[in-house]
């Protein structure tokens, strides 16, 4: 937790107890991606974004988007890409996030809807999230008034996004904010194993499966699809969050020590006693609330010392 957040026991354990009854058993191989489609739209629709939010429909480079603003909109652009294991997730199911995002940081928010798996396996999300950033450096938005974000999924997209366009020679943002992000579609961190049973929202049977259909034939150690085995030196600072009890933890740590290794930074924030994307409450779970309010100021002091 950061320092003077607020703490709500009860509410935690109950939006604990939702995500093991409700989402952690629809997460399984045995229910189509269609289904599970189906059932995170309808879960997620009862979450309502941030007041104050106004949205907009816009296409960045062809790829299908939404522009967030609050009130007037902000003086730095943020490109959030949605989780969902790459097979799921939309930028309307990610509004808490991305909406929260928008007014801690007076950011404006462009949320791609990037293609997915299986219909659409690796590099087509990559390729639409370099297309989204170009498209934002197209429009006039300066770099250094560019961040990157991403939970989960959009995590690991986010970083492998980064990774392709600093391999072309592009203008890398002021900084990227990692949130539970999904770097290692191989599956070998020690929490894999280590913190199985206290994640209440993800399993290993579901990821690997995932991974697979994101995957296709360039395979899981790609490191399009597990941006952790690419070479991370020359990046923007990354701020990294992740939940003390989580399935992927051994991902951002792993991933935080890299970075570093490379030459390069990297914050990481463990938030305890908490799980994968609890983010994704914003507007209902305090703990949610004050993480995106610490990454929202870290990536706009990012960009305030690049500009």
């Amino acid at each position: 937790m950061a320092e003077g957040a607020v703490r709500s026991p009860v509410r935690r354990q109950l939006f604990r107890s939702m995500a093991r009854g409700l989402i952690r058993p629809a997460l399984h191989p045995r229910f189509s991606v269609a289904a599970q489609r189906r059932w995170i739209a309808a879960l997620t629709g009862t979450v309502p974004p941030p007041r104050g939010i106004q949205r907009y429909s816009v296409r960045m480079g062809g790829v299908p988007a939404e522009r967030l603003d609050y009130r007037d909109g902000g003086d730095m652009a943020l490109l959030f890409l949605h989780g969902g294991g790459y097979v799921f997730g939309s930028p309307r199911t990610h509004r808490s996030i991305s909406g929260t995002l928008a007014r801690e940081a007076g950011a404006t928010v462009f949320a791609p809807d990037y293609r997915l798996a299986p219909e659409y396996s690796c590099p087509a999300a990559v390729e639409d999230a370099m297309a989204a950033y170009r498209w934002l450096l197209d429009t006039g938005w300066p770099p250094a008034r560019i961040a990157v974000a991403g939970d989960s999924a959009g995590g690991g997209l986010a970083l492998a996004a980064m990774v392709a366009l600093r391999d072309e020679g592009a203008a890398m943002p002021a900084a990227l904010g990692l949130i539970s992000p999904w770097v290692d579609l191989t599956l070998a961190g020690e929490s894999m194993r280590e913190r199985a049973d206290a994640d209440p929202m993800l399993q290993r049977a579901w990821l690997a499966q995932a991974a697979r259909l994101y995957a296709g034939p360039r395979g899981t150690e790609d490191s399009f699809c597990s941006p952790l085995f690419a070479d991370l030196g020359w990046l923007p600072p990354l701020f990294i969050q992740v939940g003390s009890d989580e399935i992927l933890y051994s991902d951002a740590e792993r991933l935080a020590e890299r970075v570093r290794l490379a030459g390069g930074e990297a914050e990481l924030h463990v938030f305890e006693d908490l799980w994968h994307d609890f983010h994704l409450h914003a507007g209902l779970l305090p703990e949610a609330d004050a993480a995106l309010a610490e990454l929202a100021g870290q990536l706009r002091s990012a960009c305030q010392s690049a500009g």
